[in-house]
């Protein structure tokens, strides 16, 4: 069986890499010339996407995975603050949890190692269809169209395999823009080390804006102590943190800044919103060269409207069906998830469009769970960006604060 993977992320790399694995003739076609070209936040995977991984690339792989991994359970449990810096609450209790967070670089490099020669770079795929004879195919811009047996598209939010399936966009703006950068935590001042601490965290304020501060350190919290294995780009405790503004002519603007124009214009935002000084250190301590915008967009979240096509033997996975906002951090894992779920599938059913039709019906609940967790953050955020909401994140918010810090004195 051939089969073609339109699209060189997480879940097109993990799928090539888990049909190499199996035996299928696999191709994944990718229109970037270098797969460590990625940005945006760092990736969690919890025990289902490990789970899922482990059945798509050699052990070898999920060692050095590991080892390039921050675990969740060695950091504290995560903080949510204000826009002043003042301490709301915590997230649940990590000590048990399994999941780890990892560098998208750093993901992405071992699994386009994994997919080995079925990875093809430099190939801009311009649609879908079927040759003459019913067979699936890809068309390309500047070379001939290639037919397969089946074709999956795992080229994100503005797939032209899901476009073409759906007669439509599969996704639209979430409403938020969110920006993105990395500060090394020893270069903040200590007041505010000694705020963030080595913990995620996610303060919220009124007007629509928000600032996540995801820690990350593959060293010092090595999910698998294994130095001589590791090969992540982050190389010590590390904050990876995302500024989200609602989507406005304003934001658009800000997306096509770069570098530390961005960063400045960045902190001009929050602070036109009320911000603390302190709190946009990480902000304003990041390294210029990693602050980047991008747009949030998501798919329904009902789940009879994910996939809405014909069974065939064309069909799609990850953002390119259920596009996620990053809000939940379970985006990349859900696209990891659907590769192992499709290559089960077809490994185990007698026909493709059987095969298919099992596997969409998985996808479709799959991703209205991790978009129900991620659109509940979206909304949330949204929802401070009216005159009522506004003006109930400002006098509550003081409340919340007072009644956590008389829980901390008992």
């Amino acid at each position: 069986m051939r089969v073609i993977v339109v699209g060189g992320g997480i879940g097109g790399l993990a799928l090539g890499a888990g049909l190499r694995r199996r035996g299928f003739e696999a191709s994944v076609l990718e229109c970037d010339t270098d797969v460590t070209a990625t940005g945006g936040y760092h990736i969690t995977l919890d025990e289902r996407a490990q789970a899922a991984l482990r059945e798509l690339v050699e052990p070898a792989i999920m060692r050095r995975l590991l080892a390039s991994s921050s675990a969740l359970r060695l950091r504290e449990r995560d903080a949510f603050w204000d826009r002043r810096g003042r301490l709301l609450g915590h997230g649940p209790d990590l000590s048990e949890s399994r999941s780890v967070d990892v560098d998208r670089i750093t993901l992405r490099t071992l699994l386009a190692e994994a997919a080995g020669d079925s990875l093809h770079l430099g190939r801009t795929v311009s649609g879908a269809g079927h040759d003459d004879d019913g067979r699936p195919q890809v068309l390309f811009t500047d070379r001939a169209p290639v037919s397969a047996d089946l074709v999956v598209g795992a080229d994100g939010t503005r797939s032209v395999v899901a476009r073409h399936l759906a007669g439509g966009p599969t996704n639209r703006p979430a409403g938020i823009v969110g920006f993105s950068g990395r500060t090394l935590l020893r270069d903040l001042g200590p007041a505010e080390q000694q705020r963030l601490r080595r913990r995620s965290g996610l303060a919220i304020g009124p007007r629509g804006t928000a600032l996540y501060i995801g820690f990350l350190d593959p060293i010092g919290n090595a999910a698998l102590h294994a130095p001589e294995l590791r090969m992540s780009v982050t190389n010590g405790p590390t904050y990876i943190w995302g500024a989200m503004f609602p989507e406005s002519a304003e934001t658009d603007s800000l997306r096509a800044l770069r570098d530390h124009e961005l960063q400045t214009a960045l902190l001009g935002g929050f602070r036109e919103r009320g911000w603390a000084d302190h709190t946009l250190e990480v902000i304003a301590r990041a390294d210029p060269r990693s602050v980047a915008g991008f747009r949030f967009n998501a798919a329904s979240t009902r789940a009879a409207d994910l996939a809405p096509w014909p069974t065939g033997r064309v069909t799609a996975l990850g953002d390119a069906v259920h596009a996620t906002p990053p809000t939940a951090g379970m985006g990349a894992g859900a696209a990891i998830r659907d590769a192992a779920s499709l290559l089960a599938h077809l490994d185990g059913t007698t026909t493709i469009t059987d095969a298919v039709h099992q596997f969409e019906e998985g996808m479709r609940h799959r991703g209205a769970e991790v978009l129900a967790l991620g659109m509940r953050t979206v909304r949330w955020i949204l929802a401070t960006d009216t005159a009522l909401g506004a003006a109930i994140t400002t006098l509550s918010i003081p409340v919340l604060a007072a009644a956590t810090r008389l829980r901390g004195r008992r």
